[in-house]
């Protein structure tokens, strides 16, 4: 855990207040299950670019999904969640990039 950027007190209590990015606070949405379209990246956390945002965690190596989906207003959207690969994509990445792709080094 980051060390507090800022402590008060209240209510007898001293509170710690940590920051993270809006990418790191994107991620931890993101890890909880929930699921985002652009312009709810840009509304919720600040980020102006939510596709950069996207393509950074992807280079991290995270599985962001993008499915396209129907909003309430019956507009077509793009929403982001994070997932788990299936074997087929794997075994796609492994014969596209080389097995290489898997490793740490």
């Amino acid at each position: 855990m980051p060390s507090p950027s800022l402590l008060f007190y209240t209510d007898g209590f001293i509170m710690e207040l940590y920051y993270m990015s809006n990418q790191a606070l994107l991620l931890k949405h993101l890890e909880a299950g929930k699921q985002f379209t652009a312009k709810q990246i840009q509304a919720s956390f600040g980020i102006a670019h939510p596709a950069s945002a996207v393509r950074s965690l992807r280079e991290q190596g995270y599985c962001v999904y993008s499915n396209e989906t129907t909003l309430s207003n019956g507009t077509v959207a793009t929403k982001y969640r994070l997932g788990r690969p299936s074997r087929r994509i794997i075994a796609q990445a492994a014969k596209t990039a080389g097995a290489s792709v898997f490793s740490r080094g």
